[in-house]
C-alpha cells in the first residue's frame, strides 16, 4: 500500500461537515476530563447505541479507554469557545464551562443542543485512534442551533441563514480572502472593494461567491460568515464570509493588500472601511467575532479560528 501524506488526508477528512460534540469521562481517581471531538455517530437506536473515537494523543487517552461510564454534549451555536477550552485549555477545563454531572457523576455541558450518558459498551483499538462504543442511558435535547465544523473552522446554520434577506432590494455577498499575509481586493476608483457578487432570489450563496471568486482567477476556501449588515440608505443586505486562497491566477484582477497596510488603505464605503479596521486587529490572534447589524450599529458575536 503507497504511503499517503498524512496533512493533506487529514484535510480530506475535513471537507466533511459534522457537528461538534464535548466528550466526558472520569479518570481512575475520580478527577472529571473532556476533549473536544466532531468524530461522534449514532449506531443504533435497539439498543440505543454512539461511539466516539478518543485519540491516543489525548492526554485524557488512558482514562477514555478503560472508563465504565462517559458523556456526549453536543454544542450550540455560540458555544464555540465551550469547544476550544476542551480543545486547548491547559488548566482546569471544567471551572471555565458551566455543567451539570448526571447520575453516574459524569459531566455534562449546559447548553448544549443534546446530551447523552453512556454506559460503556465495548472499547475497540483503532490505529492512532480507539472505538469507544456507549450504550444510552439517559439523554436530552434543546430545539435550537448546533454549532458546526469544517475545513478547520467552526460555522453555523442559523447565523448562515441570517446572511441573506429575501425582503431586501438587493443581497451583496463578498469574501475577505487571504493569501497568507495578505487580503485580495479590487481597487476601484471610490476606493478598495472586496470580491462580492449579487446573490439573485433562491440561489445559493457559497456557491455564487465561489463562482464569483473563480471568474476572478481565484480558487478559495469559503469558511464562516463575518459580517452581516443592511445598508437602509440603498435597501441592500451586505453579507461577507472569510475565505482562504488555495490558488490565485497570474491574470487575476485582484490585488494583494498586507494585513499590515489595512488600516492605511482608502476603502469604497465606511462600512467596508470598519469591517477591515476589525479584522485587521482580530487576525493577530485569529480570534474573529461575527457582526451583526447595520452599515453603523450591530454586535459582534465570537468564534475562534482553530488550525
Amino acid at each position: 500500500m503507497s504511503t499517503l501524506d498524512r496533512r493533506t488526508l487529514r484535510n480530506a477528512f475535513g471537507r466533511y461537515m459534522t457537528g461538534v460534540t464535548v466528550v466526558t469521562c472520569l479518570s481512575a481517581d475520580g478527577t472529571p476530563v473532556g476533549f473536544t471531538a466532531n468524530s461522534f455517530t449514532s449506531v443504533s437506536l435497539d439498543p440505543p447505541l454512539l461511539l466516539v473515537c478518543p485519540g491516543k494523543f489525548l492526554s485524557s487517552f488512558e482514562a477514555f479507554s478503560t472508563c465504565q461510564h462517559f458523556g456526549v454534549s453536543v454544542l450550540a451555536e455560540g458555544q464555540e469557545e465551550v469547544a476550544n477550552v476542551f480543545a486547548g485549555y491547559k488548566g482546569d477545563r471544567f471551572a471555565r464551562v458551566p455543567h451539570r454531572l448526571d447520575p453516574a457523576g459524569v459531566p455534562l455541558i449546559d447548553g448544549a443542543i443534546a446530551r447523552f450518558s453512556c454506559k460503556t459498551d465495548r472499547i475497540i483499538p483503532a490505529g492512532d485512534h480507539c472505538v469507544l462504543f456507549g450504550e444510552v442511558t439517559g439523554f436530552d435535547e434543546a430545539d435550537k442551533g448546533g454549532l458546526g465544523y469544517a475545513g478547520g473552522r467552526f460555522f453555523s446554520l442559523g447565523l448562515e441563514r441570517q446572511a441573506r434577506d429575501p425582503a431586501a432590494r438587493s443581497n451583496i455577498c463578498g469574501a475577505v480572502v487571504e493569501v497568507e499575509d495578505t487580503v485580495l481586493f479590487e481597487s476601484t476608483e471610490q476606493g478598495y472593494r472586496l470580491p462580492e457578487c449579487a446573490v439573485p432570489d433562491h440561489a445559493a450563496l457559497r456557491r455564487q461567491l465561489r463562482r464569483t471568486l473563480e471568474g476572478q482567477g481565484v480558487k478559495a476556501e469559503l469558511g464562516p460568515v463575518y459580517s452581516v449588515f443592511d445598508d437602509a440608505g440603498s435597501g441592500t443586505h451586505h453579507a461577507y464570509l472569510l475565505a482562504r486562497a488555495s490558488d490565485v491566477s497570474s491574470n487575476s484582477p485582484l490585488v494583494a493588500v498586507p494585513v499590515s497596510d489595512l488600516g492605511s488603505l482608502t476603502y469604497a464605503t465606511p462600512a467596508l472601511a470598519h469591517m477591515m479596521q476589525r479584522f485587521a486587529a482580530e487576525a493577530r490572534t485569529r480570534d474573529f467575532s461575527l457582526y451583526l447589524g447595520d452599515a453603523s450599529v450591530g454586535a459582534t458575536h465570537q468564534f475562534q479560528e482553530r488550525a
